[in-house]
């Protein structure tokens, strides 16, 4: 962000004077203050201030924590496209003292009584010169616009006596007996209002306490308007939000199943565990491969008829898609299901009784007991679910936050979808519908991206897709079905024939901090765009999947008929795939190394899948140049800018499953784990194989590493661990360059997966027993030092397609030459 902006005193005084005028005249009058609390608009205890400063706030954080009493709640991470907006602190002040505390630190400023200042509270000097608003946290905060839109949309036409249900997040106290008086205290608003309270939860090592809640429309309104006298005028509200909503998936043309029962798999503990709706686990295709547990009481309450998100997500994971089925063998392992949906008499979805992060919070536990008492042995946890009511604007949702804490508690690699954008959006590049359809290839594929790129603001990730220690998946534009031509079905058009690009509909990045998210895209069907409306400006949507473009997937009975099957697509879809390639990996190195891989413990066997995962996704050069030349026509455009935008599109890339599992003999790779302590680092020698010298002919080096990091909930410094992979000197010796055709070094160390690549086609000299050194290091932490040493999985792979010799050479020489607190295997 650069250097802050210092104001004048005099500026500042004018500014923020009256307001600490007003509140040194009341405490001098009353020292409880409570005269403040009935004016909503000065500063007072018991309340949360709203500190707008310039430049970093971590000094400012630091020397918060020295005022007694006043207690850090959260801070704002604006990205990019919010633009140049300050960075925000949220302070709890607690009592009269803490405030009067406050005062007297800004009198010591604008008196400029520098040596009166006691160590450790300096940094309020910058906070008060750089210090662009104050205000107390009030009804138009705990209200966001768009979820006021989502409330009016809820109410509308309803009468005032009708219930709505609310989710109602605590301003997060750390103190036990305090958070259980502000519970009281929203309790009895919500009670005055003629509303009750439906469930509660508070998660402390999320900092997240929350209410879900009835209210009458009546009521609600109030809230939707922002009345200091409704629920939105408690102090110790922080946020009030319509009740969490699935996005829905698409299940179309069903037929019967084209195949008969399959053979079970042999009885083992699952390594993978599904949770989503009930699944039909006597399903012909699914039989015998599914292990469903009723923990949350929810798999009664699914008609047989209606279980299809379930279904259809634990057939792509155990059978891949359908349309496959020759090429995709059956996982050799039961998937356990964990039902965390329920039907409500017109479709499946979260149940309205439970805060969707209390439900995954039990579900997760239950896994973690499964564990310990030897009944499963999971590491992957697919979650092909969102919120289509909380998409991500900077603040990492609870149900991020959630996972995260989960991943790096429990060793859990989670696999997320990215969600969709179901809805129709304008083409400007075009008048109507018979324009769309006969323009050429390029112009319809450039037309849609543009529209897309111009309202990407809108298309961003939902919670929980901006998870930082899980894997989101984006949906490619991609499916097994045979091609139709452009024009498939009725009116629908293939926007991106050829191109290896995500589906219009597959939600963008980028995640918190601007991480690269999605990580990866996996197939998702070949989407096609339909003309909608009439009125206004061409506009066209998602056409829904069939038999011509899509998945296929197990389906739900009709007239009593269990073997039936149908089409699917979007990103719950392709992360489905992506967790099943992951269990494919997994099986696959179990299956290699026996015991060196499967006695792991489940963190380290965790982040080697995790590594593995992203490892062989690529930046197709083709859709590389579409998206620059489209989004970026102009030669002025910033190589990083001109990234940025591939990576929002494609993330680190499409994923090659043969790449992921196969073996090659021109191609070597191995994987290792280790753990680094603070500011560590570790040496990683990639042995050289004499094959590769002196031949002028393509070849490459390429090196993933995975970990899971604590996290500090409420902090921009949330990520509080970073490693990083430094440039080996030997890259130049074995002639390799980083290509242009890859992220920006800077981008990639945004999140907890980092991928790089050196690719050359010059002669190398390569002499006996060559290495290139890798270095994985740990940077200083962002915020307190994490004593505890963090877990890391490593994938590293050379290749010289054509020189069959490369990968028994590697293998010879791997496993002597590295550190002992590495753990190597080829």
């Amino acid at each position: 962000m650069g250097s802050p902006e210092a104001f004048p005193v005099a500026r500042q005084q004018e500014r923020f004077g009256p307001k600490f005028r007003r509140l040194a005249d009341v405490l001098a009058r009353d020292p409880a203050g409570l005269e403040l609390t009935t004016d909503p608009t000065a500063l007072a205890p018991e309340s949360l201030l709203v500190f707008e400063v310039g430049g970093t706030i971590r000094n400012f954080v630091r020397a918060a924590a020295n005022v007694p009493g006043l207690e850090f709640i959260d801070e704002e991470e604006l990205s990019a496209d919010d633009g140049e907006k300050a960075p925000l602190a949220y302070l709890m002040v607690p009592d009269a003292t803490a405030l009067q505390q406050i005062l007297s630190l800004w009198e010591l400023w604008v008196q400029n009584r520098d040596g009166q200042w006691e160590t450790g509270l300096t940094p309020w000097r910058d906070v008060f010169s750089c210090l662009r608003d104050l205000r107390r946290w009030g009804p138009e905060d705990r209200i966001r616009d768009e979820d006021r839109d989502s409330l009016l949309e809820d109410i509308r036409d309803r009468p005032d006596t009708d219930l709505v249900r609310l989710e109602i997040e605590l301003v997060f106290r750390r103190e036990s007996s305090v958070a259980a008086i502000h519970e009281d205290r929203v309790g009895g608003a919500i009670a005055a209002a003629g509303g009750r309270g439906i469930s509660r939860t508070r998660i402390e090592a999320i900092a997240y306490h929350a209410l879900l809640v009835e209210l009458p429309v009546a009521a609600t309104r109030q809230i939707i308007n922002r009345s200091l006298t409704s629920v939105a005028g408690v102090a110790c509200v922080m946020h009030i939000r319509p009740q969490s909503v699935l996005a829905p998936l698409e299940l179309t043309d069903a037929e019967a199943a084209t195949a008969g029962q399959l053979p079970s798999p042999p009885d083992r503990m699952p390594i993978l565990t599904l949770l989503d709706g009930v699944p039909i686990a006597s399903h012909p295709l699914l039989a015998g491969r599914l292990n469903v547990s009723n923990l949350l009481e929810l798999e009664d309450l699914t008609p047989v008829e209606h279980r299809g998100h379930g279904t259809a997500m634990a057939s792509l994971i155990a059978l891949g898609d359908r349309n496959r089925a020759r090429q995709e063998a059956p996982l050799p392992r039961r998937i356990q299901v964990v039902p965390v949906l329920t039907w409500d008499g017109r479709e499946e979805k979260l149940p309205d009784d439970r805060l969707i992060v209390d439900l995954i919070y039990t579900a997760v536990q239950g896994l973690r007991s499964d564990r310990e008492a030897g009944l499963s042995d999971v590491v992957i946890v697919n979650v092909s679910l969102g919120n289509a009511r909380r998409p991500f604007h900077g603040q990492m949702s609870p149900w991020a936050r959630l996972l995260d804490w989960l991943a790096w508690e429990l060793g859990l690699l989670f696999i997320v979808s990215a969600g969709n954008v179901g809805g129709a959006f304008s083409l400007a590049a075009f008048c109507n519908g018979t324009e769309f359809e006969r323009s050429g290839a390029d112009d319809r594929a450039a037309g849609v991206l543009r529209a897309i790129d111009a309202h990407k603001a809108e298309r961003r990730l939902i919670a929980p897709a901006e998870t930082v220690n899980g894997i989101t998946v984006g949906s490619l534009n991609e499916d097994a079905v045979a091609d139709a031509g452009p024009r498939a079905a009725g009116l629908s058009v293939d926007p991106y024939p050829g191109l290896p690009m995500a589906n219009p509909s597959s939600r963008l990045g980028p995640g918190f901090a601007n991480a690269i998210k999605p990580e990866i895209l996996m197939p998702g069907g070949r989407e096609h765009l339909r003309p909608c409306g009439a009125a206004g400006p061409f506009s066209v949507g998602p056409a829904r999947p069939t038999r011509v473009f899509g998945l296929k997937v197990a389906a739900p009975p009709a007239a009593g008929d269990l073997g039936r099957e149908c089409y699917t697509g979007g990103t719950s879809a392709a992360a489905a795939l992506a967790s099943r390639t992951c269990h494919r990996i997994h099986d696959a190195l179990e299956d290699g190394y026996g015991s060196a891989f499967s006695k792991l413990s489940e963190v380290q066997r965790a982040l080697v899948l995790k590594a593995l995962l992203v490892h062989p996704a690529r930046w197709a050069p083709k859709a590389v140049r579409f998206i620059q030349k489209t989004v970026h026509p102009g030669k002025g455009t910033h190589h990083t800018h001109r990234r940025t935008s591939v990576f929002r599109y494609l993330g680190y890339g499409t994923l090659d499953v043969d790449d992921a599992v196969a073996c090659a003999a021109d191609r070597a790779t191995f994987w290792a784990t280790g753990t680094l302590g603070p500011e560590q680092s570790v040496r990683v020698e990639v042995p050289i194989p004499l094959c590769i010298g002196g031949l002028a002919r393509p070849h490459a080096l390429w090196v993933t590493l995975a970990w899971f990091t604590p996290v500090q909930a409420g902090r921009r410094a949330y990520r509080c661990v970073r490693l990083t992979i430094l440039d080996p000197e030997e890259i130049r010796d074995i002639a390799l360059k980083v290509p242009s055709e890859q992220p920006d070094a800077k981008q990639i160390r945004r999140g907890t997966v980092t991928s790089r690549r050196w690719e050359g086609d010059r002669a190398a000299v390569v002499m006996d027993g060559m290495v290139a050194s890798l270095i994985i290091q740990r940077e200083p932490d962002t915020g307190p030092t994490i004593d505890e040493p963090v877990p890391f999985g490593l994938a590293v792979s050379l290749s010289m397609p054509g020189v069959l010799q490369v990968y028994d050479q590697v293998r010879q020489r791997l496993a002597p030459s590295l550190r002992p607190q590495v753990q190597p295997h080829a």
